[in-house]
């Protein structure tokens, strides 16, 4: 079974190819690289649309709140027009896979 190496649940074993098992989470490293983003007013409560945006995938929408777990708890209300959060750079996310 193959799965989708943009998912926050890559790493997560499938029991008996039907149930995921208990998470194991992506961790992403604090980089040099990071960089302060504030969320402009298209993409309010649209994270899919700035990961889309950022890294030529709309895929990518979790790693806001992953990164940020301090100031969105959750990842589409949280990701409002005007907040600053800390966003990983592309090269970071394409080593990721």
């Amino acid at each position: 079974m193959t799965y989708d190496p943009t998912s926050p649940w890559k790493k997560t074993p499938v029991l008996q190819d039907k149930v995921l098992d208990i998470m194991n989470d992506t961790f992403l490293e604090v980089s040099p690289l990071d960089e302060v983003y504030e969320i402009p007013q298209q993409y309010n409560q649209r994270p899919d649309l700035a990961s889309y945006k950022l890294y030529g995938t709309s895929k990518y929408w979790w790693i806001f709140a992953k990164r940020n777990p301090d100031i969105i708890e959750d990842p589409i209300r949280d990701f409002t027009a005007g907040r600053k959060i800390i966003i990983p750079s592309k090269n970071q996310i394409d080593n990721m896979k």
